[in-house]
């Protein structure tokens, strides 16, 4: 299918569609770094700009729009959120490229924090605003850890059918593979994910492979637990060095950080995508991804919508 990328980043959730055998026909981010990113490992049809200013006209006709609007005034993390918190209001453009191209779907990506934020009034008027739309819309919580992605990630997945098409064939949400569910394998561990890379400290070859001399300091918050070598990885985050704080997830052997590398692993990523900008944008980068792995089953599902409705 032909694919409308909103809030790309550094194109996470695009690649897993590419991967899938489905086209990103146009995309867009606000971030430099992540743009610069997109261009060296997806293709140069990104365009940096604050969505704002983009004129609806300009973004082509598409089968499908997706994207992660920005989730940092849903995030549980952050302690401040408000309803009115003016980040939450960009799902209003996504809204809006979905009025205006009427795609066969749609499909957002969102943290956990989300169904509670405004005591679950928020989530349920944006599931209202898709439907006013003509959309049959799907709200799943799901675990990538469950999808073999190496990582405890809790995140928020809205699907839209526009009703026409629900009405001939439906999107069947992806089900688990890993995890204690019948028929699933294990889930992956971080070991597993990141064992095969050569000490950062020692000369290597490997791309994006070096990491902040930032003191790890175990305490009772996600990024600063222990990592255990033989379980998922603990959420990769999207704070850095720089804003926020540091929320560094732990290297297993307990010594120093996970490199950037390691962190696209767990994310994912293959370790041939290269990441640009500074060790700190390449940190937010990789955590406010959504990991491949996830994305191309979802791509997947929409590559067997595309082969059906062409029978």
């Amino acid at each position: 299918m032909n694919i409308v990328s909103l809030f790309s980043g550094a194109g996470g959730l695009d690649l897993g569609m590419v991967q899938a055998g489905n086209s990103i026909i146009w995309a867009n981010d606000v971030d430099a770094d992540a743009v610069a990113t997109y261009r060296q490992n997806i293709g140069q049809h990104i365009v940096l700009d604050d969505i704002r200013n983009i004129c609806i006209d300009d973004i082509p006709q598409c089968d499908v729009v997706i994207g992660g609007f920005p989730c940092q005034g849903f995030s549980l993390a952050n302690l401040r959120r408000t309803v009115n918190d003016e980040r939450n209001t960009l799902y209003h453009f996504f809204c809006n490229v979905v009025e205006a191209k009427q795609p066969k779907y749609f499909i957002a990506e969102n943290v956990k924090g989300i169904l509670s934020l405004g005591k679950g009034e928020v989530i349920k008027a944006i599931i209202q605003n898709f439907a006013d739309l003509g959309y049959h819309v799907q709200l799943h919580q799901v675990n990538m850890a469950d999808y073999g992605v190496p990582q405890i990630r809790q995140r928020v997945i809205i699907v839209g059918e526009r009703l026409d098409v629900f009405q001939h064939i439906q999107f069947h949400f992806p089900s688990p593979t890993h995890g204690k569910g019948d028929g699933c394998r294990p889930w992956v561990s971080i070991r597993e994910a990141i064992g095969h890379f050569p000490d950062p400290d020692q000369p290597n070859d490997v791309p994006n492979h070096t990491y902040s001399a930032y003191k790890v300091v175990f305490r009772d918050f996600t990024a600063h637990r222990m990592t255990d070598p033989d379980k998922p990885s603990p959420t990769i985050l999207a704070r850095g060095n720089g804003k926020g704080g540091v929320c560094a997830i732990p290297h297993y052997n307990g010594m120093r950080r996970l490199s950037v590398r390691e962190s696209a692993a767990v994310q994912s990523f293959p370790d041939d995508f290269v990441f640009l900008g500074s060790r700190t944008a390449t940190y937010r980068q990789i955590g406010n991804a959504v990991p491949p792995l996830f994305a191309r089953r979802l791509g997947e599902e929409l590559k067997r919508i595309e082969t059906t409705l062409s029978q």
